[in-house]
């Protein structure tokens, strides 16, 4: 396809040849064509204390399959700390070889670190232009970090979707500050929702990108589009070798509004996904694999299409932000569901996932591992926001 990584200035919004064609709480704009949840099991529950276990209620539906399990997670997640330091809109976080945290906030654009219980920006991305649900949204360290000092950002300019990377560089007293914006992909469609947004490196080095379909509701099923897929990049924006479709960054397609990635101890991806006014997803992602939006949503068990391994048949009780995977649980967290989700994964197969904290912290848009092993969950609530230091209990 002849693809070439963003320069400075380059605004992108299709790729090849093909014409052009025109969060959570604006469900109705997007109605799918609903899913018969006959191919996903049922989750069962809600928990209500910030340390029991959860209560039995009806739920969304998970992973079929013989090896689907139906338990509840082996351990229960404890808050240790509630961090109230003064985010406003933190979006997501990862964490530096030391345990610092380092948090984008999406309507300020402001890059923050916490370490030691204090929040301090440490500076501001440039060219975001927030409004909806764009703004700047997801952050990724270079696998590299120590010896590159890479961050990269995704964010919402005046005129698309994009990717930068700016040197992260701390000095001799430990003060952290953001060198010049270095834009490596553009061109990814923008709109007032759906703007995707999680960006990780995976297992393999390259970088993985969600986006949303831009309320364009052609471009998951085209190829040549960047709207409604998980791409797959090189650290310098270029399409990664071996990606299904050639010279193409493309990497899955057929999805509304990706939200989390995170891979499981075999190497796995799996991506939670907002569905319209029904059917939010996790899914196992495959290369190349069609995730049906907007055909169908969920799991119907269409030919050519992948069903999704867990299905929330009601977005009240979910709008799964963040991913991440830990000791075999997938946990994200619920925006408009306001809880914590736990599903446990068997191999390619999700058992029945268990909520925790359901109205306790508000909405919680993402889910991160720090490198003690500590669970750190993100609110969004603009009152101001905070950060949950979880540890799985026994």
């Amino acid at each position: 396809m002849g693809r070439h990584p963003a320069k400075r200035g380059n605004h992108r919004t299709r790729l090849g040849t093909a014409p052009a064609l025109a969060m959570i709480l604006m469900l109705a704009a997007c109605t799918g064509s609903p899913s018969s949840p006959g191919t996903a099991a049922t989750p069962g529950g809600t928990a209500g204390s910030s340390s029991a276990g959860p209560t039995a209620g009806a739920g969304p539906t998970a992973g079929a399959g013989p090896a689907a399990g139906a338990g509840t997670p082996a351990r229960t997640p404890e808050v240790v700390e509630k961090l109230d330091v003064g985010l406003q809109l933190p979006w997501s976080a990862v964490f530096l070889p030391d345990g610092t945290a380092v948090i984008s906030e999406r309507d300020s654009a402001q890059v923050k670190s916490i370490r030691d219980g204090q929040a301090t920006t440490i500076g501001e991305v440039p060219d975001v232009d927030p409004g909806g649900e764009g703004g700047l949204l997801g952050l990724a360290l270079s696998p590299a970090f120590q010896a590159d000092q890479w961050l990269y950002a995704y964010f919402t300019s005046a005129s698309d979707n994009r990717i930068a990377r700016m040197k992260l560089a701390e000095d001799a007293g430990g003060t952290l500050t953001l060198g010049e914006a270095e834009v490596i992909f553009s061109g990814m469609p923008k709109a007032s929702t759906h703007n995707g947004g999680r960006i990780r490196f995976g297992p393999d080095g390259f970088l993985y990108v969600g986006t949303g379909d831009s309320q364009r509701r052609e471009q998951p099923q085209d190829t040549t589009a960047l709207g409604g897929k998980i791409l797959r990049l090189t650290p310098e924006g270029r399409p990664a070798p071996g990606n299904p479709f050639g010279d193409n960054p493309v990497y899955s397609y057929g999805h509304r509004n990706v939200q989390g990635l995170a891979w499981d101890s075999e190497g796995r991806l799996w991506a939670s996904e907002f569905g319209p006014d029904v059917d939010d997803e996790l899914n196992l992602i495959t290369p190349g694999g069609n995730y049906g939006w907007p055909t169908v949503t969920g799991a119907p068990g269409r030919n050519g299409l992948i069903d999704a391994k867990v299905v929330w048949p009601s977005t009240s009780e979910a709008s799964p932000s963040g991913l991440e995977i830990v000791d075999g649980v997938a946990y994200t967290g619920a925006l408009r569901g306001q809880r914590l989700w736990a599903v446990p994964l068997n191999g390619e197969s999700a058992g029945t996932p268990v909520a925790y904290f359901t109205g306790q912290y508000g909405r919680l848009r993402d889910v991160a591992r720090a490198p003690d092993g500590a669970i750190w969950v993100l609110s969004n609530n603009r009152n101001p926001d905070f950060a949950l230091i979880l540890r799985a209990g026994s």
